[in-house]
């Protein structure tokens, strides 16, 4: 099976002052396209900082990240940021959603930030917030949503690219237990029905029993 994302010998080491903090340790890590892969672990384990490094947020202290065969460290500044943009959509714990925007014009951001024409992505709108429930809501603001609605939201956003990859960084971590059920069926169901891959940063065993497969970290190492 091919794999769309390759971790070998990764580590990151961050220095506070004249201590170094070795957080990931020689992490070893594929996965193949169209894969729901759940990093699980303890707060402190490294799990959100090895989703980081394989979205290209931050950069491995030694090690590879490969994304479609191309190795990140290697991309010029301009080809990373393009494949952030177009091969891979982020969802934060925090939605990180503008409030002075609507729901369509928080969706439409990666579009603009593409230097891309919005009414060419009028229709993958519409049918990306039916995808997520939130048909009825696209002149809404932020401060107008619930929790769930904004996560709901992020996902939106993290789809209208098309991208193959999609990362999550504890989806659910600010929701209800049933609201966060219900985010965590609806990226189920976009990896089964859109074929997208996903890799979910989570500590949570319920959330991370919704992927395919589980990668568990514990003190920076795979476990």
């Amino acid at each position: 099976m091919e794999a769309v994302i390759e971790v070998e010998d990764l580590r990151k080491v961050y220095k506070l002052g004249t201590v170094e903090v070795e957080v990931l340790k020689n992490i070893n890590v594929h996965i193949h396209k169209s894969e729901f892969v759940s990093i699980m672990g303890p707060s402190g384990s490294g799990k959100s900082t090895l989703l980081y490094l394989i979205g290209g947020l931050d950069k491995p202290t030694s090690g590879c990240i490969k994304v479609n065969g191309k190795e990140i460290s290697q991309m010029k500044d301009r080809d990373e940021s393009a494949m952030r943009r177009k091969d891979i959509g982020f969802v934060f714990q925090f939605y990180n959603l503008i409030p002075n925007l609507s729901v369509e014009e928080n969706v439409f951001l990666p579009i603009l930030l593409d230097g891309k024409k919005i009414k060419s992505y009028r229709s993958k709108l519409d049918e990306i917030l039916e995808i997520v429930g939130l048909a009825d809501r696209k002149k809404h603001t932020p401060r107008e949503l619930s929790g769930g609605q904004q996560q709901r939201v992020a996902i939106a956003r993290a789809l209208i690219n098309e991208p193959e990859i999609i990362l999550a960084d504890e989806p659910i971590g600010n929701l209800d237990s049933k609201t966060g059920t219900e985010v965590m069926k609806l990226l189920k169901a976009i990896n089964t029905e859109k074929k997208r891959t996903i890799v979910q940063v989570t500590h949570s065993r319920e959330a991370a029993d919704y992927g395919l497969r589980v990668i568990n970290l514990k003190d920076g190492m795979v476990c």
